[in-house]
């Protein structure tokens, strides 16, 4: 009997503690403001969204009470008593079948019309007056943002101005991907051969972290955005910065300039008045960017000195090669791309 009474004294101490543990870091998972939260809305869409939510969340209380309700009630009514005769044997109800038909229906018409209304608004094709276009492109792995209005082209950072419409269109060039900044809205694929929009209106200056939301390769993973959103005069002395020539490099970022002109860099990447390459990010102004590889690691003279001499020990199947530079070389490079401000 001891060690049956040792072991249930141990199970006993076992469920105590899952009881206290487990409620502890289901809470801990219940944190909303975190970085990628999709219940802090910042913008039209994430807020339309949320309020789709909360009608489905609130429908879904209402469904549980009601079944909990009469769960109990029957429960209660008809429980097993000492002595009770068997219950009359009901076969179909006309009026419970009936409601329980509409009933349903009604539900999902509640739901149906929100959801329907905010789909349409935030896919139009066509741009507000005075919106801003920008062009999405989705690439193993990494984001191509487009301006053809400000003749701009940044990668995996994308600069909005808060407070004013913005139109996103997204196009895939190579496989499906999935365009999802959560604290902005929803996830909208990226599909080779077509073209779908994002409408939206983000309204409070910050920075909000993106991800690929679509498995698209080895390194799905590692294809991460960030969103910085601008006050509209910050947003207008970003452009300025943007279009304005670019410094002539000295010292080392000279030397580095003439090492990237000399290697296979120029046919994959385009700095403007230097190269122009096609198919890996635009470098124009490479060195105003806080993060390299898609947002895998801040943007340092070390870090990119490592990603230059070795791209895929960082980012697997990265499609940028190893370029066979010396230290001293990456280093040069390394010191131009990030004078490019």
């Amino acid at each position: 009997m001891k060690p049956r009474t040792s072991v249930r004294r141990q199970l006993r101490r076992g469920l105590a503690v899952a009881g206290g543990v487990l409620p502890a870091l289901a809470a801990g998972g219940c944190a909303w403001d975190v970085p990628q939260s999709t219940v802090i809305a910042r913008s039209d869409f994430a807020r339309a969204i949320l309020d789709v939510y909360a009608i489905i969340t609130w429908a879904t209380i209402g469904i549980a009470a009601v079944v909990f309700a009469a769960l109990g009630w029957v429960l209660l009514r008809y429980r097993g008593r000492p002595g009770a005769p068997m219950p009359a044997q009901v076969r179909g109800h006309t009026l419970l079948e009936i409601s329980w038909t509409i009933a349903p229906a009604l539900v999902l018409l509640v739901i149906a019309v929100p959801t329907i209304q905010v789909v349409f608004r935030t896919q139009q094709a066509t741009a507000e007056r005075g919106a801003l276009e920008v062009v999405v492109r989705g690439w193993q792995w990494w984001w191509e943002f487009r301006y053809p209005a400000l003749d701009i082209v940044t990668a995996n950072e994308l600069h909005l101005p808060a407070g004013r419409p913005v139109l996103l269109r997204l196009e895939g060039p190579d496989v499906i991907h999935s365009f999802w900044v959560p604290r902005l809205g929803g996830k909208r694929d990226v599909v080779p051969g077509r073209i779908n929009h994002i409408s939206l209106t983000a309204d409070t200056p910050g920075e909000y972290p993106g991800q690929c939301a679509e498995f698209c390769g080895t390194s799905h993973a590692n294809m991460g955005m960030r969103v910085i959103v601008h006050a509209p005069d910050a947003f207008d002395r970003w452009v300025a910065a943007q279009q304005a020539p670019l410094p002539e490099p000295q010292g080392e970022a000279a030397e580095g300039r003439t090492i990237y002109a000399s290697q296979a860099c120029v046919g994959c990447h385009t700095i403007r008045g230097v190269s122009a390459g096609v198919l890996g990010p635009d470098l124009t102004r490479f060195g105003a960017r806080k993060t390299i590889a898609a947002g895998m690691l801040p943007s340092t003279p070390e870090n990119l000195t490592a990603w230059l001499m070795d791209p895929q020990a960082i980012k697997p199947a990265a499609k940028m090669p190893a370029l066979g530079l010396t230290e001293a070389q990456a280093r040069a490079i390394s010191a131009y791309l990030l004078s490019l401000r």
